[in-house]
This record gives structure tokens, C-alpha cells and sequence, in this order.
């Protein structure tokens, strides 16, 4: 199963070239930690992880004998923000996570908010059935069970071996 990853938003890898957008906002990241950095009381706050860090989900592909399960790893992101489509041999999973976190103590407030969205694509072998795919989300994990064709699940054949010379 080939696989093709992609993201956007705050889960984009920093261009080297090309995006002025992107080296604006590096360095306006930049600067602003170097101001946190010099605030006593904010010296020790949590920096926020780099862009893309842990937006991509991770994969587990297992096959049986009668289907295919991919599951994928959604910490934080709600169900009815993830979108699952299967269309010409391709397994498509998208979504968007939203987040948003305030600190307030005596001297300062601090008030975070990260998103960012996120495809990842899987090309499906020809043995799928592509209208008996069944998903279910349960605490961030989605589990994607995608059942062969009837006329590729074929019983395992039990090979004797037989002890002596091997005949050429």
C-alpha cells in the first residue's frame, strides 16, 4: 500500500525558498521567542512545538485473511472534524485540529491557539471492496476496516513436507 502524506496550515514544513508568508512568520516566531525568553516569569513557559510536529497521523496497515485495518492515530482532533473517503483504489483521510490554551497569573496572561489540517492518502490493493468499508473513532484512534473481494479471499492451502532429497 503506497502512502502519501500532506499538510497545511500550522502543519507545514518551513520552505526554504518560495513562501514569503512562511519566512515572515518563522521569523516573527523567532523574534517572539526571544522576547519570552527575556521575561523572568515566562523564561520557564512551555514553547510551543515546531510547525507540523505530530499533525500527521500515524498509521498501523494490518491484513487478515478476509480484510485490511488501518488505524490512525487522532490525538485531540473531534470526530466530526475528520472526513474519510475511499474512490479509485484510494483511501483518503483528512481533518483539522483546533486547539486553544490560556494561562493567567498575577504579572502575565498568555493565550494560545493552534491549528492546522492535515491529508493523508493510501492507495488500496485491487482485492478491496470499496462498498464495504466500516470506520469507527474511538479515544483518537481511528480504526478503517476495508473488506477483500469475495473472490480474492481464498482458504489458506496446507503444504505437506516430506522428508528425503528434493527431486529436480
Amino acid at each position: 500500500m503506497a502512502d502519501e502524506g500532506s499538510s497545511k496550515g500550522r502543519g507545514a514544513a518551513p520552505a526554504r525558498y518560495g513562501d514569503p508568508f512562511q519566512s515572515f512568520r518563522s521569523e516573527m516566531d523567532r523574534l517572539f521567542e526571544n522576547f519570552l525568553s527575556g521575561v523572568p516569569q515566562l523564561a520557564g513557559f512551555p514553547q510551543r512545538a515546531s510547525a507540523g510536529h505530530g499533525l500527521t497521523p500515524s498509521f498501523d496497515v494490518k491484513e487478515t485473511d478476509k480484510d485490511f485495518v488501518v488505524k490512525a492515530d487522532l490525538p485531540g482532533i473531534d470526530e466530526k472534524d475528520l472526513q474519510l473517503t475511499v474512490h479509485d483504489g484510494q483511501l483518503r483521510i483528512s481533518g483539522e485540529k483546533k486547539s486553544e490554551t490560556s494561562e493567567e497569573h498575577e504579572n502575565y496572561y498568555v493565550k494560545e491557539r493552534s491549528f492546522g489540517s492535515f491529508t493523508r492518502t493510501v492507495r488500496l490493493p485491487d482485492t478491496v471492496d470499496e462498498d464495504k468499508v466500516e470506520a469507527t473513532f474511538d479515544k483518537g484512534v481511528l480504526t478503517v476496516t476495508l473488506t477483500k473481494k469475495d473472490d480474492h479471499i481464498k482458504p489458506q492451502k496446507k503444504i505437506e513436507i516430506k522428508s528425503g532429497p528434493a527431486s529436480a
